[in-house]
């Protein structure tokens, strides 16, 4: 997938890059202009610090500026730029707003792709199951690889006293359960189950028993494995299609593929699904701006049809469906995780390398480090969110 998309992108770089043509006399001054630019956010081009860009192919200034951040992490995989350390990089350029400034990323392919992100239902329920295809099944090894001895791919719970990756997925898995007040015998709902890792804790550790839907086959399989003979129950089953009723519901880290098309839907399901005295747990990624259209480079090389939501797209979508009992934003606790799995991952390549492939390697490191420098510029963070039906009696009370 990698390498066919890297190549289209060398043949087609000359016919959409807002009218810049780098491999002619003016690529100095589009290397100017950029540079410029970055200097904005203190990045140097072909500096001596961690953070600055180094350019390795002419090209790669008109891709950028043509491009915004699709162009960069295509750059990146490529081999036309180099930055050592890839996430102190994206940190300065967000915190500058480089990725907002008018002169980024004005190509006509970028103008369609916000266009289309705003007026149609990129997560239809025929295409929600891509993502599943194209990520999540990449492989049980290799994520079991990468993350946590229980396979948790969401944000960990550094809290304190917290040293070691493992330690700060269980914090968090815990966390939630307290949230909930789960007790033994309670049956719960997990919406976008992955591999179980929440289920698989709070089954051993509550004593509840859990109905999981996940949209991708090789998760439902191997979770299934995972969780043998405790009352854990995996669905491959899209969300929409849930009419049972639970204690309680989660959702960690699955409302960033609903779309904002599916939100008010979404939350219907959950509403319908909980008893009137339950809670409902929505772990989730947020942006700073409800009006932005979702990362072009996430959307074509990581997350297909994925979308950050606000906490003010939230908010409206529980209108007349939920009371929002509690908001916890711990986001940049999800700058240390992806940091180790970025770890993890540098430590398991080479057992993949000859399966992925070296623009694969360039394509998984920008992914997990450009993220980190995204939620350490706190333009993105990770909320916690506790909604109950009609409020808690009383009032309801974060657990320390």
């Amino acid at each position: 997938m990698a390498k066919q998309s890297v190549s289209a992108m060398e043949n087609s770089e000359r016919n959409d890059t807002n009218g810049r043509d780098t491999t002619r006399s003016d690529s100095s001054r589009v290397q100017t202009m950029l540079a410029d630019l970055l200097a904005l956010a203190d990045v140097r081009i072909n500096g001596l610090r961690p953070w600055d860009l180094h350019i390795r192919d002419p090209r790669a200034p008109g891709r950028i500026l043509g491009f915004g951040n699709l162009g960069l992490g295509e750059s990146y995989m490529a081999g036309w730029v180099d930055i050592p350390a890839v996430d102190q990089f994206i940190e300065r350029v967000m915190r500058a707003h480089l990725d907002t400034n008018p002169a980024v990323g004005r190509s006509w392919s970028l103008i369609r792709h916000a266009i289309a992100a705003r007026l149609l239902n990129r997560q239809s329920p025929v295409r929600a199951w891509a993502v599943g295809q194209r990520h999540y099944d990449l492989g049980n090894d290799f994520y079991r690889d990468m993350l946590d001895a229980r396979m948790t791919y969401t944000c960990g719970y550094w809290a304190t006293g917290v040293t070691t990756l493992d330690e700060a997925q269980e914090a968090k898995l815990d966390l939630i359960c307290r949230k909930l007040d789960l007790q033994p015998g309670q049956r719960i709902l997990d919406i976008g189950c992955g591999w179980g890792s929440f289920m698989r804790f709070a089954a051993e550790r509550y004593g509840v028993s859990c109905v999981g839907v996940t949209i991708s086959k090789e998760q439902a399989e191997y979770g299934r494995r995972l969780c043998a003979g405790l009352p854990v129950e995996f669905r491959l089953q899209d969300y929409r299609d849930l009419h049972e009723s639970f204690d309680h519901i989660v959702s960690v880290g699955m409302f960033e593929h609903v779309g904002r098309k599916n939100y008010a839907r979404y939350m219907d399901v959950a509403r319908r699904c909980l008893k009137p005295d339950g809670l409902f747990l929505l772990h989730t990624i947020t942006g700073d701006s409800s009006n932005s259209a979702p990362d072009p480079w996430i959307d074509k090389y990581i997350f297909p049809n994925g979308e950050t939501p606000s906490f003010r797209q939230i908010a409206e979508a529980t209108e007349g469906r939920f009371v929002i009992e509690d908001v916890h934003n711990f986001g940049t606790d999800y700058d240390r995780t992806l940091m180790a799995w970025h770890d993890n991952f540098t430590q398991a390549w080479p057992k993949y390398r000859s399966e992925y492939g070296d623009t694969f390697e360039r394509m998984w490191r920008y992914y997990l480090l450009s993220c980190a420098g995204a939620f350490r510029s706190r333009q993105l963070n990770l909320l916690q969110c506790v909604l109950s039906p009609s409020g808690v009696r009383g009032g309801y009370r974060r657990p320390a």
